[in-house]
């Protein structure tokens, strides 16, 4: 199973993008086949991921994400099985990746 990791604070410090990188490693039992962070531009938010591959092998299913837009970020720890019928509903009003 996956594993995610993330904090918020409520000033920006220079080392929380490496903070958040060793939160991630230490999950690596949880995730072996790839790892991912994310820190805001403000440096006061950061997310981190571990992967466990199981239904998408390719880097389309790398964490966390962001929006086509960039406004939104998700770290997401699950598989969401009935994702063809969801697709089928939403686009083309949202385009799926």
């Amino acid at each position: 199973m996956c594993g995610i990791v993330g904090f918020l604070t409520p000033t920006a410090a220079p080392k929380n993008a490496e903070y958040v990188g060793v939160m991630t490693d230490c999950l690596s039992h949880r995730g072996p086949d790839d790892r991912g962070e994310w820190v805001s531009d403000d440096g006061r938010i950061a997310l981190g991921h571990r992967r466990l591959s199981i239904l998408d092998l390719s880097d389309n299913g790398k964490q966390p994400m962001q929006s086509a837009s960039g406004r939104y970020t998700i770290v997401y720890n699950g598989e969401v099985y009935n994702f063809r019928e969801l697709r089928e509903e939403l686009e083309p009003d949202y385009p799926f990746r």
